[in-house]
C-alpha cells in the first residue's frame, strides 16, 4: 500500500468530474491513501469537500508561501478554526520561497518577512493543535529558504514535527532535518536523470525517516516528465527508490506507509479499514 503524502487534489489543473476516476487510477496502481494541501484560504472548502466524497483523502490546510501577500493578516487563525476536523490531518503547505521574486509592490526584504512570520504562526499553530506542518523551500541559487525554514523548525522543533516535503537538498541537510524529529518527503524530480544526487540520498537515509509524493499536478516524474502529475504516478517514484535502495516495492510500500501514517496519526484513523488489506497489484 503506497501513500501519495503530498498533492494537490483542489488544484484548477484537475476538474472536480476528473476526480472518481484519478483516485481509481491511483488506488489501481496501488496507492490507496492521498494526503491534498491546500495552498490559500480559497482552497480550503474544495479540500474539504474532496475529502468529504474519498475517506481515504486527508487534508492539510496551510498558505503557501507564494500566496502570503494575498493572504489577510488573520489568514492562518482563520485556518484554525478547522483542525479539530478529522478531514484535516495536518498543517500547510507553508514555508519560504525565495526562487520567485517579490510581487509587485514589494521589496524583496519585506516579502520574505512576511513569508517567515507566516512560517511561524503555522508552527505556533501545529504546537497548539498537535499536527505536523508541511514545508516548501526553494531557492534560485544556494539554500537560504531552506535554512531560515530551519532556524524556524528549531525553535519548534521540541513540540513539532516537520516535513520537508519535494526534497532536492544534499543528505547532509536532509539528516539535520531528520535530527530533529522531522522528515523529508521525495517527488517526482528524483526519477529525473539530471537528480542523479537527489536519487542518491534517497537510497541512503533510514527507513522511516523519508515519504513519497507526487505534487500533482506538478512535476511528473519519468516515464511522464512534462505531463500533468497524478496520484497514481507515485508508483514509478517509489519503484526509482525502492531499486536504489535494494527494495522490493512491497518492501518499499510498507516502510513508507508506516512513516506517513506516525507523522498524519489523523490520516490514519481514516484509512483503519484499509491497513491489514493488501492492495498492491
Amino acid at each position: 500500500m503506497l501513500i501519495d503524502s503530498h498533492c494537490h487534489l483542489a488544484s484548477q489543473k484537475f476538474d472536480p468530474s476528473e476526480l472518481d476516476s484519478l483516485i481509481s487510477r491511483a488506488c489501481q496502481s496501488g496507492v490507496s491513501a492521498m494526503v491534498s494541501l491546500a495552498t490559500c484560504l480559497e482552497d480550503v472548502d474544495a479540500n474539504l469537500t474532496i475529502a468529504d466524497t474519498y475517506d481515504n483523502v486527508g487534508v492539510c490546510l496551510g498558505i503557501h508561501p507564494c500566496d502570503v501577500h494575498h493572504a489577510p493578516d488573520d489568514a492562518v487563525e482563520v485556518i484554525s478554526a478547522h483542525m479539530s476536523d478529522p478531514r484535516v490531518v495536518g498543517i500547510g503547505e507553508t514555508g519560504l520561497d525565495y526562487y520567485h521574486p517579490a510581487p509587485e509592490g514589494w521589496d524583496e526584504t519585506a516579502f520574505r518577512h512576511r513569508q517567515i512570520a507566516f512560517l511561524r504562526q503555522h508552527f505556533a499553530l501545529a504546537r497548539a493543535c498537535g499536527l505536523g506542518v508541511v514545508i516548501h523551500t526553494r531557492d534560485r541559487q544556494g539554500c537560504d529558504s531552506f535554512e531560515d525554514a530551519l532556524e524556524v523548525y528549531q525553535s519548534f522543533a521540541s513540540d513539532v514535527r516537520a516535513l520537508f516535503h519535494c526534497y532536492i537538498g544534499n543528505e547532509t541537510n536532509a539528516l539535520r532535518v531528520i535530527e530533529l524529529g522531522g522528515l523529508v518527503s521525495f517527488g517526482g524530480v528524483t526519477t529525473f536523470k539530471s537528480a542523479h544526487d537527489v536519487s542518491e540520498v534517497a537510497s541512503r537515509l533510514p527507513l522511516g525517516t523519508f515519504l513519497v509524493e507526487t505534487d500533482a499536478p506538478y512535476l511528473a516524474p519519468v516515464p511522464h516528465r512534462g505531463k500533468r502529475n497524478e496520484p497514481s504516478f507515485v508508483r514509478f517514484t517509489a519503484e526509482h527508490i525502492a531499486a536504489s535502495r535494494g527494495e522490493s516495492i512491497d518492501e518499499f510500500s510498507a516502510h513508507t506507509r508506516d512513516a506517513t501514517l506516525r507523522f498524519f496519526p489523523k490520516l490514519a484513523a481514516r484509512i483503519e479499514p484499509m491497513l491489514n488489506q493488501t492492495i498492491l497489484p
